[in-house]
């Protein structure tokens, strides 16, 4: 039997299956990355819904996890070497899950630096904009009577989109075949168009191959489920 007592945001969140691997998740467009990567692999985990509406991951036992208070993060039981392994950061995650377990990241060399430069890309890029253009959307942000912000982060999200609508063009996949890079922007380009109510703003219908995409990896049963774990309470 495996043994997490080191790590004290069990004493929070408490491991019923200790011996499997442990998500502290919620489901945001970065939290489904970890939870969809997961369901994709079919490895053996237990999710912790930590709630971020109640500024749960800035108590001590997540800070002990991640001093960042962000989510997804995990512990993997059965790490390198057989110990216990802690571990934050969705594209680090991702990343480590693929080299974990040698799936949904290419073998050849030159492949896989390939992809993981994708993952990066949605980490520096993908993510950061299209959460600013929801803040000035639909949150706080859209309340400044200045919008020139609000424009700033239409233009940036409209060109990154442009960005994947060049690589997707012949392409089923962000790297040919579906990988961690995919997975890594589901969540992001789905939440642009949905939750953040900016299908029309950054024109969306007017591109091609990123609707086709995202058409595509919402249609895979794993990603459905991944949407939805943890279940919020």
């Amino acid at each position: 039997m495996s043994d997490l007592s080191a790590f004290s945001i069990t004493q929070r969140w408490p491991a019923r299956h200790p011996e499997r691997l442990q998500l502290y998740s919620w489901p945001t467009p970065n939290g489904v990355k970890a939870s969809i990567m997961l369901e994709e692999l079919g490895l053996p985990y237990e999710p912790h819904a930590v709630d971020i509406g109640k500024n749960e991951t800035w108590g001590p036992e997540f800070l002990s996890l991640n001093p960042n208070g962000k989510i997804p993060a995990i512990i993997d039981p059965d790490g390198p070497g057989g110990k216990p392994l802690a571990l934050f950061e969705s594209g680090a995650i991702l990343v480590y899950l693929a080299e974990k377990t040698g799936r949904l990241i290419p073998a050849d060399p030159t492949a896989r630096w390939e992809t993981i430069q994708w993952v990066f890309f949605q980490m520096a890029a993908i993510g950061p904009m299209f959460g600013q253009l929801g803040f000035f959307h639909k949150f706080a942000g859209r309340e400044y009577e200045d919008k020139r912000p609000l424009q700033r982060y239409v233009a940036e999200s409209k060109r990154l989109l442009d960005v994947l609508e060049t690589r997707l063009e012949g392409r089923d996949w962000i790297m040919g075949e579906y990988s961690i890079a995919d997975i890594s922007m589901i969540g992001w380009v789905r939440n642009l168009i949905t939750f953040y109510e900016a299908r029309d703003l950054v024109e969306f219908d007017t591109l091609k191959n990123v609707p086709a995409w995202l058409e595509r990896a919402l249609a895979r049963p794993a990603v459905q489920r991944g949407l939805n774990i943890p279940a919020k309470p």
